[in-house]
């Protein structure tokens, strides 16, 4: 991998993991459409790093008042809504894997975020009266988690739906964005995890799937790729910031449902990537 694809890869994991458009949806799409093997271990692992760094630098406020005050309402809610995720990842683990190889899922994935999307704005997008972050309850916690736990279905946006999921229990739209994007740092932090994981066990010898960690990938294609997705992270969460406090989601939905159309007509019709 050259130094401009790494650059390339970086930026599209910055951009699809916070906007309401699913990372996992794009990576299997565009892996269908070049004809490529999943991305070496250690690249990957890097640009999700990267993409930390952009939420750390943006919410680093938040972060700062949840480490300099941890035992507070908002840490109990994020750990609240994390758990749904776990729970739901743990029992469909093998199935989720098998829909990320075979995409078999994803062009109903992508219509489902954009049916999510607009039901959200035209439901409960502008209603007169929003509930600020002190009225947030264990309950809405709960169902932003579940929503969180179906994204991990690829073509499923995971920021699009704890957003719906957040306004549909009409809280302040600058809050649910926020506190979507807070939501990211444990599912990508667990993600490294296990990403770290395979790492030192290829490192161990031959593993089945992970034995080749790099592919070839030098350190400044890594770099790259991580800085690529730093900086384009950072910049996707202070747009998403602006557009869900100021603007719609609809364009996002609508942009989601033609990506629906076209990988359902190819799976079913054309047959030129599935």
């Amino acid at each position: 991998m050259g130094i401009i694809e790494a650059l390339l890869l970086g930026a599209i994991q910055g951009i699809t993991e916070f906007l309401p458009v699913s990372s996992s949806g794009h990576l299997v799409l565009m892996q269908k459409i070049l004809g490529i093997s999943e991305p070496a271990l250690l690249f990957d692992t890097m640009v999700h790093g990267g993409t930390l760094i952009g939420v750390f630098v943006v919410l680093r406020r938040d972060i700062w008042g949840i480490l300099r005050r941890p035992i507070q309402p908002l840490t109990g809610l994020l750990i609240l809504a994390t758990i749904p995720t776990v729970i739901i990842a743990l029992i469909f683990k093998d199935r989720i894997e098998a829909a990320f190889q075979s995409g078999a899922l994803l062009g109903f994935a992508f219509l489902f975020t954009a049916a999510a999307l607009l039901t959200a704005e035209y439901l409960f997008g502008r209603p007169r009266a929003r509930r600020p972050k002190e009225a947030m309850r264990w309950t809405d916690s709960l169902v932003i988690g579940i929503c969180q736990g179906i994204a991990i279905i690829p073509g499923v946006s995971r920021s699009g739906l704890t957003l719906a999921g957040a306004l549909s229990k009409r809280l302040d739209r600058n809050f649910a964005a926020r506190f979507s994007f807070l939501l990211s740092i444990p599912v990508i932090l667990g993600a490294l995890v296990l990403q770290a994981k395979d790492l030192l066990d290829a490192g161990k010898g031959p593993v089945p799937g992970v034995e080749d960690v790099s592919s070839g990938i030098g350190p400044a294609a890594l770099m790259a790729g991580t800085l690529s997705a730093a900086v384009v992270g950072y910049f996707s969460v202070r747009i998403m910031l602006k557009i869900v406090r100021e603007r719609s989601l609809r364009g996002f939905a609508i942009y989601v449902a033609i990506l629906g159309i076209l990988v359902l007509t190819d799976q079913y019709i054309t047959h030129f990537f599935f």
